[in-house]
């Protein structure tokens, strides 16, 4: 069995897509799942990666991805959570069935692959999840009120991951990472090259240090979260400024 198998959603375009090359690049087994198996082969059939076609929104269909790529692969042990649907419209236009549809997919997906990858992880005591999010629960994007409100949850859910299996379990490092605006067609046109992004995301996903555990990522650099000038005071005092860490090193 390889040392690592990796799940990387959302694997047939995009930053998905070039995190897949990546990892398999590192000697890792990789597995890349997206909804069509059309895409899947135009974008990664000619690289080492074990496809799997399967809707990260439909419950059953994740349990039969995870079941066939624990078969061909073995247990995974790195999780990356970058499947997202972007759906750009005005809140009057949004529907409750198109509003929980890109909930089901962007932040539901990304439950219900950690709760496959979970229970591998737990009786190993070892594992790395990797949930690629935004800052929309700061500040959400016009017009994209169901993808800022599923964005924004997913680092919610890294921080109940984080609360629930931290102490118990202190071996599974979970992190957020926040890529920042790529050129894809979810992103900018000048947006980030996302192969340069995916170096920064394979990397994270490789490091296994457990002081990151909850920490978060943006783009290739770890995030220092804004302090008051107080909390600036005292952590001089005491001496506790930290280097923080690097992607791109």
């Amino acid at each position: 069995m390889p040392e690592h198998v990796a799940v990387i959603t959302g694997a047939s375009h995009g930053l998905g897509k070039a995190m897949a090359i990546a990892m398999a690049g590192q000697g890792v087994a990789v597995a890349g799942l997206a909804r069509s198996r059309d895409t899947l082969e135009a974008a990664l059939g000619d690289y080492p990666v074990h496809l799997v076609a399967a809707d990260v929104g439909d419950t059953a269909a994740v349990a039969a991805a995870f079941a066939d790529i624990r078969d061909r692969l073995g247990a995974p042990t790195i999780l990356v959570n970058s499947a997202a649907i972007y759906p750009r419209r005005d809140i009057l236009d949004e529907t409750p069935d198109s509003f929980m549809e890109t909930i089901e997919v962007n932040l539901g997906g990304a439950f219900r692959c950690c709760h496959e990858v979970l229970p591998a992880m737990v009786e190993n005591g070892a594992g790395r999840i990797v949930n690629v999010a935004t800052f929309a629960d700061i500040r959400p994007a016009a017009l994209a009120a169901s993808y800022s409100v599923s964005k924004g949850a997913m680092r919610i859910l890294t921080k109940s991951l984080v609360a629930d299996l931290g102490d118990r379990f202190p071996g599974i490092v979970i992190n957020d990472w926040i890529p920042g605006a790529l050129k894809t067609r979810m992103g900018l046109a000048d947006g980030i090259n996302p192969e340069l992004a995916a170096t920064w995301g394979v990397r994270l996903a490789l490091m296994d240090d457990r002081a990151l555990n909850g920490k978060t990522f943006e783009q290739n650099r770890e995030y220092a979260a804004p302090k008051s000038f107080k909390q600036r005071l005292k952590a001089r005092m005491l001496g506790q400024k930290q280097p923080l860490v690097r992607l791109d090193v």
